[in-house]
């Protein structure tokens, strides 16, 4: 349990150790508050959630064994810590988290531009003000959510806006020479004092930026325009950094590399069930979303492989990666889809539908870097290419596998199926079509309907439509049917009618 929480419990009648009465230097020293370094509180909680078998990172998911042990080791050894991963990675969500590990509150003397610790001040201002009203110093207290400062790296980053410079104007009001400390401006950095600074995409920082945080993260002193200012601020630094960064657009400099005392990798999910627990988790849907669309657990299946297929294609640059708000997205309008369907048709409820993974398409296409060979094919193209990609690794799990090479007189699971689209030369399935057309449509192909009750025979009845469905993208996968899009919905057809009514 922190000091603060400790003091916020005492009896109510006791209001010199509440902290809603303690307003002064003195009232805080009766109170027997003692300070600590930040790095110090973020030890000391932590040490307390794993006695009591508690997590401070609750909501990251996959990393339970590999990053957040890391970070945990991190923290009590009192290191200012690196993550090193690819974007959608969750790097600036554990830096986040991490002010659950603070102190609820702590307390500053009122005025100070820095937060300065009652019993340690550091800037001219706090001092002076210990100095002249002694145990009549007012204070007051800042909640760790406050104490949270994030800056995003970019080439025309100063560092006047990270540490500070000589301000002309206070100088000017206050009637000061540029020799009194006093006409100096704080950056980003000594204001975030007892805080967690969190800078992203570090190799951006221009080199020369780089090393004006050498002396603040190993000696704690600060330098502005020739004044050496003795201020050992109290910080607990998280980088984030993408690995790719080191040769595209800059590097982080060998001397800071070195004063960061753990460097933590992460990583993407590793699993379908994290991916899909993830993307659950950030997706955001409405009530009426929720309530109205069904979405079969093959569909989120389906959705997920996709991300883990672009992390592999060869139209994809791997190295950038492929963020998990592909997947959180391409779910967000999935189900949108799916409800702009159901409101033009009239209905009230529906199921998702593979043909309504069309509607994914915008989200895949602006969330992965296409290398040479994906640009000539088309970002549109690579998108379809991913969703039939993660049909067909799916299939062999549902249904009989189909082998490259079979016997032209030997009759496998799906030659009934694949005799009626030769006999009754395909089909149209609308985009927009209601449930009742949709389901009629798939009820005429008889061999399919028993296909999927033969091997899929325990499935609810609510995905048995898109299990169909799903068996026709997978013979078109393995080349036994063809799939044309028109400007309404699908066309499936037998493969050598589709090639003979082509010529």
């Amino acid at each position: 349990m922190s000091q603060t929480q400790q003091i916020k419990n005492t009896k109510k009648d006791d209001s010199n150790m509440r902290i809603e009465s303690i307003t002064t230097l003195g009232e805080l020293k009766k109170s027997g508050y003692k300070s600590k370094s930040i790095k110090d509180e973020l030890r000391h909680n932590l040490r307390e959630l794993i006695k009591a078998g508690k997590s401070a990172f609750e909501g990251v998911h996959g990393f339970e064994n590999t990053v957040i042990p890391e970070l945990e080791r991190a923290i009590l050894s009192r290191h200012n810590i690196n993550f090193l991963g690819l974007r959608g990675q969750a790097k600036t969500r554990l830096a986040r988290k991490m002010t659950a590990l603070l102190d609820e509150y702590i307390p500053f003397i009122e005025g100070s531009e820095i937060n300065d610790d009652p019993f340690h001040p550091i800037s001219r201002f706090a001092k002076d003000m210990v100095a002249s009203r002694g145990d009549e110093t007012p204070i007051l207290w800042l909640h760790r959510n406050d104490r949270f400062f994030e800056k995003l790296a970019t080439p025309d980053v100063t560092v006047a806006d990270l540490i500070g410079d000589v301000d002309p104007i206070k100088a000017a009001n206050l009637k000061l020479s540029y020799a009194d400390d006093r006409v100096i401006h704080f950056g980003m950095i000594p204001r975030a004092n007892r805080c967690i600074f969190v800078i992203n995409e570090l190799p951006d920082l221009q080199a020369r930026i780089q090393v004006a945080l050498f002396n603040i993260l190993q000696e704690g002193d600060i330098q502005i325009r020739g004044f050496k200012l003795r201020m050992p601020l109290d910080l607990q630094f998280v980088f984030t950094a993408n690995p790719e960064d080191y040769t595209n657009r800059g590097n982080i400099v060998t001397p800071l590399k070195d004063r960061i005392g753990s460097q933590i990798l992460t990583h993407y999910p590793d699993t379908i069930a994290i991916a899909r627990t993830i993307t659950a988790q950030e997706a955001k849907l409405d009530s009426t979303q929720n309530e109205s669309i069904y979405v079969p657990s093959l569909a989120k299946d389906l959705l997920e492989q996709i991300s883990f297929e672009a992390r592999e294609s060869e139209y994809i640059d791997n190295k950038s990666g492929v963020s998990a708000r592909m997947s959180i997205t391409a779910f967000e309008n999935l189900l949108s889809t799916s409800e702009r369907r159901v409101l033009r048709s009239g209905g009230q409820k529906t199921t998702v539908r593979l043909s309504d993974f069309m509607g994914i398409i915008p989200s895949i296409t602006g969330k992965v870097e296409l290398v040479y060979e994906g640009e000539q094919e088309g970002a549109a193209q690579v998108a379809q290419h991913l969703i039939g990609d993660a049909v067909r690794t799916f299939f062999p799990g549902y249904f009989p596998k189909i082998e490259k090479l079979e016997k032209s007189n030997e009759k496998t699971a799906f030659t009934d199926t694949i005799e009626w689209f030769f006999t009754e030369n395909g089909f149209e399935l609308p985009d927009d079509c209601s449930d009742e057309e949709y389901q009629r449509i798939l009820d005429v192909i008889v061999p399919l309907q028993l296909l999927v009750k033969k091997y899929q025979p325990d499935l609810p009845k609510e995905e048995v439509y898109f299990m169909k469905e799903f068996v026709l993208w997978g013979l078109v996968e393995y080349n036994k049917l063809s799939k044309d899009r028109f400007s309404e919905g699908y066309q499936f057809k037998d493969i050598y009618g589709s090639y003979i009514s082509k010529l």
